[in-house]
């Protein structure tokens, strides 16, 4: 068993039909899709409904001199929704790209500064992953980003847009006792978080000078 695909017969997917049944804050579309099996045979045509969200980007600030990363806390509705008792999220950076000529850098560093007031040098790419890729379009791109954390921290966010986020910095004693205590629910804080920890010795020396 291999993680790459070489050698493997020709796949391909096909998207017969999209039709727009919702268009709110975010846009829901029945698909008529089909694809190849691993067998090598066709599917049959069947349907799916899909949130289009458009891409998005995040970005886990990381002082290398301090050795802290800042994190944000903010309410979400989707575990208020899923009848989570606690439905406020500890999370990375992160926005949606819906600028026309905007890239997910520009993204990251716009973020970085309306969701924690603090400015991004050097950005390293983590990954880009689908979040939920079974049911919503979502592409995001996840980096690191250089900064300086000296007196970071405290509540931001865009009224207009019912924004309410605390930043904080956290030493990468309190990053791994998240992780290994399960505090963070978020999958691209896990994500970025579990990253850093195998690349901070990394970071830290290209980043002090």
């Amino acid at each position: 068993m291999t993680l790459e695909r070489h050698g493997q017969p020709a796949r391909k997917a096909e998207l017969l039909s999209r039709e727009t049944g919702w268009q709110g804050y975010f846009r829901l579309d029945r698909l008529t899709l089909r694809h190849t099996r691993h067998d090598g045979t066709m599917s049959p045509s069947f349907e799916r409904e899909m949130l289009e969200r458009g891409n998005a980007a995040g970005v886990l600030p990381y002082d290398p001199v301090r050795d802290e990363a800042l994190l944000i806390d903010q309410f979400r509705p989707g575990p208020l929704a899923a009848g989570d008792p606690d439905p406020w999220q500890i999370e990375i950076v992160a926005g949606m790209i819906d600028k026309a000529g905007e890239s997910a850098e520009d993204v990251a560093r716009r973020e970085a500064m309306e969701e924690a007031g603090i400015e991004i040098g050097e950005l390293e790419p983590i990954a880009e992953v689908y979040t939920t890729p079974g049911a919503c379009t979502e592409r995001i791109a996840l980096f690191c980003g250089r900064c300086d954390l000296a007196g970071a921290g405290g509540l931001f966010g865009i009224a207009g847009e019912n924004e309410d986020i605390r930043a904080f910095p956290c030493s990468m004693a309190e990053v791994e006792a998240a992780l290994a205590n399960r505090t963070v629910r978020n999958a691209i804080t896990v994500v970025a978080l579990q990253w850093l920890c195998l690349n901070r010795e990394r970071l830290r020396t290209a980043w002090k000078g």
